[in-house]
């Protein structure tokens, strides 16, 4: 096996056993990079002198008998939505092309203290706006399963990097399913953690209220080792859970024996490719014979989850962004010749079609007139698939449903339909309006496309189902599968 495709498990045990060095490592993912990402697009940035700085950090620490953490030496993506003193963060936006940050979000500097290699941002769609990495105001990436495809979103950087060993692990953003749809997609494991179970703090705010960082990796296991390193309450973000960090590692040993897994009806029916169906059933199926009970549940309002999702969304978006306006910082238009002109011109060249959308849309459910009938309505509604759920979990321990109802779409194909884009997220709106935590783990093949198995826990309950996706690792080897890239 090549150093690019081992699993941060495994080169945490190479690089242990000093069978190669951390500058040995984070120099196959560069060469991975220089091979690839011309067709694939991955990254927006490659700090390449600072990584080799920090991996030759590592290795003399290990020379010296320090003890290390499984991350120590491992390469990693960097979602271009969170700050890092490495490179820019852009938000894949002209609004700040140009910006670097001057400090480190709180999950950066505790990937940095567990001794990670930062290798890049990479790309995503603009400020987190979408399901494709189509928004991106720089370029698409591409899936490595299929180039003609998108690789999902809005992390698509994050998850293509990892699928092809571009790093072995990488930091995407879950708001309304941005770190699993393209998990699903590019064939690799997404975790959305518990809102306030990671720090959002360093992170370019979309949606306040439902915004996760949390890992994109290759194996379940993988995301336990991440997860351990960035969970945590954190003083600078007051939305974080100041609640004991499990040890996800040691849960993994779980068995899956007695775990009653909740099969909601309203995801397993009309808009489901057969092919999808398919495979999400088998894994299912195998769970089953492992030892789990498969028990049909309902949420009947969880289909309104789009329609919550993208009245909140979108009115926290216009709010969250009216702050780039190039007086205090962002894109500053050399043509304005009066204040008023400034903003106009300012947010109309630095935001694309979709931030605009959306600055458009949360204003309207916002404003006067439509606030109750928007706004407090969504609230409302939300409240109520809360309280479903929480019913719903006196019945079973984790809830199971495909990630997607379909595989990887065509590049282009729903650029022109913003509705159909939206609906994307139809099953995993759930988790993230209510705060939940939840996992793609890959499941199958559908045309040749990988597909997505979705593990939704109780709050705070990730060791849950970082235990059950490893144990299906167990039994079979559908994460091991390599692109044609």
């Amino acid at each position: 096996m090549q150093l690019h495709q081992l699993t941060i498990a495994q080169a945490a045990d190479t690089l242990r056993r000093k069978e190669c060095s951390a500058v040995d490592l984070t120099e196959a993912c560069l060469a991975r990079i220089d091979s690839l990402d011309s067709s694939l697009h991955a990254f927006l940035e490659v700090t390449r002198p600072t990584a080799l700085q920090q991996a030759a950090v590592v290795d003399t620490a290990r020379q010296r008998g320090d003890q290390l953490s499984p991350l120590a030496g491992v390469p990693f993506g960097i979602k271009d939505i969170i700050a890092t003193t490495e490179g820019h963060t852009t938000a894949a936006s002209k609004m700040l092309e140009h910006f670097r940050s001057s400090f480190d979000a709180t999950v950066i500097a505790r990937l940095k203290a567990a001794g990670a290699v930062i290798i890049g941002k990479t790309n995503l769609d603009e400020f987190a706006h979408g399901a494709s990495t189509e928004n991106s105001a720089f370029r698409p990436t591409h899936n490595p399963w299929d180039t003609e495809r998108v690789p999902g979103g809005s992390s698509g950087g994050s998850a293509a990097a990892v699928a092809v060993g571009e790093c072995l692990g990488s930091l995407g953003t879950d708001t309304g399913g941005s770190i699993r749809h393209p998990a699903g997609f590019c064939g690799v494991v997404g975790l959305k953690p518990s809102y306030g179970r990671v720090s959002r703090y360093g992170l370019l705010s979309m949606t306040s209220s439902t915004d996760c960082p949390g890992p994109i990796t290759r194996t379940a296991e993988d995301a336990a080792l991440v997860l351990q390193a960035i969970a945590g309450c954190d003083s600078h973000d007051a939305t974080t859970v100041d609640q004991p960090v499990v040890d996800y590692a040691a849960a993994l040993s779980q068995s899956v024996t007695g775990l009653r897994i909740g099969l909601p009806k309203e995801f397993f029916g009309a808009g489901l490719q057969p092919g999808v169906e398919t495979a999400v059933r088998a894994a299912l199926a195998e769970l089953e014979k492992a030892g789990a009970e498969l028990v049909e549940v309902s949420l009947p309002h969880a289909p309104d989850s789009i329609a919550v999702y993208y009245i909140i969304t979108p009115s926290e978006i216009s709010a969250n962004l009216a702050r780039y306006d190039g007086i205090r910082f962002g894109h500053v238009s050399s043509a304005a010749k009066t204040l008023i002109e400034a903003y106009q011109r300012n947010r109309g060249e630095g935001f694309g079609p979709e931030a605009k959308r959306r600055i458009m849309l949360g204003t309207y459910a916002l404003s006067s007139g439509y606030y109750d009938a928007y706004y407090k309505q969504a609230q409302a509604v939300r409240t109520v698939i809360a309280r479903e759920v929480q019913s719903v979990f006196e019945q079973v321990d984790v809830i199971a449903t495909p990630t997607v109802p379909h595989t990887a779409f065509k590049l282009g194909e729903q650029v022109a339909d913003p509705l159909k884009m939206y609906l994307e997220d139809i099953y995993m709106g759930v988790a993230s309006i209510v705060g939940l935590p939840a996992l793609s783990a890959p499941c199958g093949f559908a045309d040749g496309l990988p597909v997505g198995l979705q593990l939704i826990g109780k709050p705070l309950a990730e060791h849950t189902i970082l235990a059950l996706a490893h144990q299906y690792q167990q039994l079979t080897d559908w994460h091991l599968q390599q692109p044609p890239l």
